[in-house]
């Protein structure tokens, strides 16, 4: 959206835009104004292909524009993928307001848990294991850790009054179902207009550095090749199938708390997922590699510079050459997709 209204705006024609990747075009919705409103076959994110865009002979188009244009049409894309990200995580934090530190609120308890044998409910505030006090989650998390397969005393604050209860976490439980089976959380109250937006921008550019900082992190052995590798799309339809199932999961347990029992919180992993798909592609075409804005936008700096362009002949081989390579990357993270699923977190 983006480079379509900074193309427009800087004169630019632009002959489509696409809403997912640039691929196999399942419908043109309608024209207007020249310019076709396309579904492609591979539904994430979107694209515009303006008149011109490797033939500088061509009036109007993109290669015969300035060079000052066409860099502002080539930052618009990704720009805009990171202001979507900011108005998601921004909507989130107003939705669900700003954490309150100092103690520990129990969002979910999973069924058939240590956690739910025991009586414990979501919504309880939990003040202490084994008499030691605990303000913070990952404190918290340490001392159950350290009690694996022992009766832990968890003295709970439900609704005003203390609670003890005692519960036994399991080290035969899986990693991600959490060895009592509970979402830990802080209490929330209201975020102002200022904390939702300034909010939205931190969450982002925290997780746009993480992304930058990844290389360095795999080469310096910070992270394990496993934990860092490309997704295809088989992958992010995983991801966002898990995500959808939770988030209606947890409206309809909602629905059917009984009057004036404390409701769980619903989960909102559609949009984070959202949000950090997002930043992920804004920030990938930024990267200066050949066939993406990055690229395109390396090779408009020397004509900013030293006011002389590279030969658009040049440009078009090595963006070509790229692409097929990047095709074929996507290809085979996809087949890797099928032998290998990649592990979808759960609650």
């Amino acid at each position: 959206m983006g480079g379509f209204y900074c193309g427009a705006v800087g004169g630019v024609e632009v002959e489509e835009f696409g809403l997912g990747l640039p691929s196999y075009r399942i419908a043109t919705l309608f024209t207007w104004q020249g310019t076709a409103f396309t579904i492609h076959a591979l539904p994430l994110g979107g694209f515009i292909r303006p008149k011109g865009e490797n033939d500088p002979t061509i009036p109007g188009g993109l290669a015969s524009a300035n060079p000052w244009k066409r860099l502002v049409v080539l930052f618009a894309g990704p720009l805009m993928n990171l202001i979507t990200a900011v108005v998601v995580f921004s909507f989130l934090i107003a939705s669900e307001g700003m954490p309150v530190t100092g103690s520990i609120k129990i969002d979910t308890v999973s069924d058939n848990s240590p956690a739910q044998v025991a009586g414990m409910q979501a919504g309880d505030i939990l003040l202490s294991i084994n008499g030691e006090k605990v303000t913070e989650i990952e404190s918290a998390i340490t001392i159950i850790q350290a009690n694996l397969d022992k009766p832990v005393e968890l003295l709970m604050d439900r609704n005003g009054e203390e609670v003890t209860l005692t519960a036994t976490p399991l080290s035969s439980r899986l990693k991600s179902e959490g060895a009592l089976g509970i979402g830990l959380g802080y209490p929330t109250r209201p975020a102002t207009f200022v904390e939702s937006v300034s909010g939205g921008f931190m969450i982002t550019g925290i997780q746009a550095a993480t992304i930058v900082y990844l290389p360095i992190a795999l080469i310096q052995g910070a992270i394990a090749p496993e934990e860092a590798r490309f997704i295809g799309f088989k992958g992010i339809f995983d991801m966002f199938d898990v995500a959808v199932e939770e988030d209606v999961t947890t409206r309809q347990e909602i629905t059917a708390v009984p009057t004036g029992a404390p409701a769980p919180r619903p989960t909102n992993w559609t949009l984070n997922l959202i949000g950090i798909l997002s930043i992920s592609l804004g920030v990938m075409n930024l990267f200066p590699i050949p066939a993406l804005d990055g690229g395109r936008i390396l090779f408009t700096l020397p004509e900013i510079l030293f006011r002389k362009r590279i030969p658009s002949e040049w440009e078009n081989m090595v963006n070509g050459v790229a692409m097929l390579l990047l095709i074929g990357l996507m290809l085979f993270v996809n087949v890797m997709d099928f032998v290998n699923p990649a592990q979808i977190p759960t609650p």
